[in-house]
């Protein structure tokens, strides 16, 4: 196998500069759109292609988390598709068997990190650009525009080994939630999702019971950068102590929470899933309950 040319699962724009031309790395943007939501239940979502047209990093393939890179036939958004389905959504992109992907897109990282999640759920080496294309950008660096030429299909596609661990399903977060089971539920949405006083694009506000609230953009500074590694830790540590095992991450369409995710791994944690229907699937269900308040 060989061996992949990433540092980690985070690199800046100076590493990959460097290695635009690297023969072992493919560029994917992950941007989807998410408008806030306008009333309760307002639900709008549509593929970032066309922000990839109007700019992107050179070279650079879109993954489309509302097409090939989501199991369409799923009850909720943004779903995980199966690792033969991923598998053969990364091949249309260039990605095969030796590669390495390095994910960004052009809204704050949590596009970039999910595709990172399900890329490292199948065992596919991959990283996220931190500060995306913003700060590749404000960086000086080159940014292209328009149609790319047609990937070539890789001679060998990936073969998908599924990590366990990475997922968790309702039923286990109902079981953590009622304390049947161990485990910390921890909500990635900002305050106001969390304590349920805006409107959610979703059926229901509030959160899960017993769950905590880490905020994923508290996560990220001004610029959208993953905060330095001391204030990361400290902000963590705020919510969340050695002994609160395993962490179960949720938001509103498991989108947020793989930034959370992302940061969590940074600080060293393996003991982290990521519950993927999240509130989108939780609250369809009016027998599945909701707190609001902090």
């Amino acid at each position: 196998m060989t061996p992949s040319p990433l540092p980690g699962p985070l690199v800046d724009d100076a590493w990959l500069a460097a290695r635009l031309g690297d023969p072992r790395l493919v560029v994917l943007d992950a941007t989807a759109l998410l408008p806030s939501p306008r009333h309760d239940g307002d639900h709008r979502s549509a593929s970032g292609r066309g922000t990839w047209l109007e700019r992107h990093l050179p070279g650079s393939r879109h993954a489309d988390l509302t097409g090939d890179f989501s199991d369409r036939e799923a009850p909720y958004h943004f779903a995980v598709p199966s690792p033969g389905a991923l598998a053969a959504a990364l091949a249309r992109v260039g990605v095969g068997e030796g590669c390495s992907v390095v994910a960004y897109d052009s809204g704050g990282g949590i596009w970039a990190a999910r595709l990172w999640w399900m890329l490292r759920a199948v065992s596919v080496p991959a990283a996220v650009l931190d500060g995306g294309l913003e700060v590749w950008s404000a960086a000086g660096r080159p940014v292209a525009s328009g149609e790319e030429a047609e990937p070539e299909r890789p001679a060998t596609p990936v073969t998908p080994r599924p990590r366990p661990g990475v997922w968790t399903d309702v039923h286990e977060v109902a079981a953590i939630s009622r304390g049947e089971r161990p485990g910390t539920l921890v909500c990635a949405l900002p305050a106001g999702g969390y304590d349920g006083s805006v409107p959610t694009r979703y059926s229901r506000r509030g959160h899960i019971p017993a769950s905590r609230s880490l905020p994923g953009r508290e996560l990220l500074d001004s610029q959208g950068r993953v905060l330095p590694q001391a204030d990361l830790a400290a902000r963590v540590g705020a919510v969340l102590g050695t002994r609160d095992t395993p962490v179960v991450l949720y938001c509103g369409g498991g989108i947020s929470a793989a930034g959370t995710a992302l940061a969590l791994t940074l600080l060293g944690r393996a003991d982290v899933s990521l519950y993927d229907g999240s509130l989108e699937e939780w609250s369809r269900d009016p027998a599945r309950p909701l707190e609001t308040g902090a």
